[in-house]
């Protein structure tokens, strides 16, 4: 798609709870619903022309968990809903699809984790080749190592290059309500060589929800639309071992067809330090470019919803005034191999 058709599709409100990284001892749906009623509070909408949801039923070890979170949108009188097993960024743009269509002015997207109740490396071992590479149970974190080390023997960036990136992501976490608000990185020995624990994002529970809208109806719903300029995804080999794991050509490409150029503010879906630095390259981000002002993933990285969230508060930029034109960017697989990007702008700059 290119990026002129998505102009007249705005997100006109976005929620999340107040992360946590601990299992808090509420189900999947007690965890969404606080999420659910307060975005038909902002709305004013009970009901909505189609939902759409990103969750994984690994995390919650039942299949067809999604079904049960309908509970808290409400299903009846039938209404039209889907569900991608993936990050709920990719629901997003199953709904913006679905705007562009014409036949219906407003969409719910929502996403929910709780990696907390499970060991969340084990879990994402799942999502590789069934038969070279999930037999050896290599974890997400040994195979984002060994993209570290790719990328720094390439760039000639240091260790300290990746704790500056931890160490800033979590003090503005800090100030971010929603995040865990953890402390400045320690001395302390190798998660998996070169990356330590403070480079790994935290496992966190949480959900969050993006309404969608189109035309006079965003304008209706919201005082400062944030509208969807440009929107992209592309997807690279599944085996890390086939591609260049220093650079994320899925993410230049999709930045080049959303129009990255020229954001003030970029939330980059990046669960490992490094993974930032790969990212920044790719879409050719500045030293002027606000990178994760809210802390980013390293420092609240609710599975199945953080890159949802990341667009969420790219658009709470322009909602709130303090940016005209910002960037949403999230991730899937292991070793960044299907990104996504979001371009969205204010009415006053395109």
């Amino acid at each position: 798609m290119s990026a002129p058709l998505s102009t007249d599709i705005a997100v006109v409100a976005f929620v999340q709870t107040e992360h946590t990284a601990e299992a808090a001892g509420i189900s999947e749906v007690e965890l969404l619903a606080p999420v659910i009623t307060e975005i038909k509070e902002r709305t004013g909408l009970n009901r909505f022309g189609f939902t759409c949801s990103g969750s994984n039923d690994y995390l919650a070890g039942a299949p067809f968990s999604f079904v049960s979170a309908l509970d808290t949108v409400g299903a009846w009188p039938p209404i039209s809903e889907s569900h991608v097993e993936m990050d709920a960024a990719w629901a997003l743009y199953e709904a913006w699809v679905k705007l562009l269509h014409g036949e219906i002015d407003t969409a719910l997207v929502y996403g929910f984790g709780k990696p907390s109740q499970g060991v969340l490396p084990e879990i994402m071992t799942q999502q590789l080749d069934p038969y070279y590479l999930a037999p050896l149970g290599v974890d997400q974190v040994s195979l984002a190592a060994l993209q570290a080390r790719a990328y720094l023997e390439r760039s000639g960036a240091k260790e300290d290059d990746l704790r500056a990136v931890a160490a800033r992501s979590r003090r503005a976490g800090r100030d971010n309500p929603f995040a865990l608000h953890l402390p400045d990185p320690e001395d302390e020995g190798y998660d998996v060589a070169p990356l330590r624990p403070y480079d790994v994002a935290p496992i966190t529970d949480g959900a969050a929800a993006i309404v969608l809208a189109r035309g006079d109806r965003a304008r209706e719903l919201c005082e400062r639309p944030a509208w969807i300029r440009g929107i992209d995804h592309r997807s690279e080999a599944h085996s890390p071992g086939v591609r260049d794991l220093s650079r994320s050509e899925a993410t230049r490409l999709a930045g080049e067809r959303a129009g990255a150029a020229g954001v003030e503010v970029a939330e980059l879906h990046a669960q490992f330090s490094h993974e930032e630095l790969i990212l920044r390259e790719a879409l050719g981000l500045g030293e002027d470019v606000a990178v994760n002002p809210s802390g980013g993933p390293l420092s609240a990285n609710p599975v199945m919803s953080a890159g949802l969230i990341r667009i969420g508060e790219a658009a709470a930029r322009i909602h709130d005034g303090t940016a005209a034109r910002t960037l949403g960017h999230a991730t899937s697989g292991p070793c960044l191999q299907q990104n996504l990007v979001c371009v969205l702008s204010g009415d006053d700059h395109g």
